[in-house]
């Protein structure tokens, strides 16, 4: 599966973006899809997570409130909808695709086995 990011830009806090990601085949629908995100000299953080069914989402608690994950498998399209982002949001943000995880391990990044390419979001103060 490859997975393409993209919707990060440059946004004042208190703004708004949305990511997406986009798988290249018609196989989504069959995998976990997370969001993790890094910053520089630091590891990568987890997100957000949908299951493949979209009924159960978990969220990092720094963003619980403010973000939005969601899918449309007939789109083959996962969505990340920020709301009244901060600048410590501010890092690159990579989907991420793998088996139906336990809720133990879905915020783990090694679990996850399909990754984008990272899109960067730079929220400025």
């Amino acid at each position: 599966v490859q997975l393409q990011a993209s919707g990060g830009g440059l946004v004042q806090a208190g703004g708004s973006l949305r990511l997406s990601c986009a798988a290249s085949r018609n196989t989504i629908s069959s995998y976990t899809v997370g969001w993790f995100r890094q910053i520089p000299g630091n590891e990568r953080e987890f997100v957000a997570a949908i299951r493949r069914n979209g009924g159960s989402t978990h969220y990092t608690t720094s963003v619980k409130g403010r973000f939005t994950i969601s899918r449309d498998n007939a789109k083959n399209t996962v969505w990340l909808q920020m709301n009244s982002l901060k600048p410590e949001d501010t890092a690159v943000y990579y989907c991420a695709a793998g088996p139906n995880l336990i809720l133990s391990s879905i915020g783990s990044a090694l679990r996850y086995d399909y990754w984008g390419q990272g899109t960067q979001v730079t929220v400025s103060s």
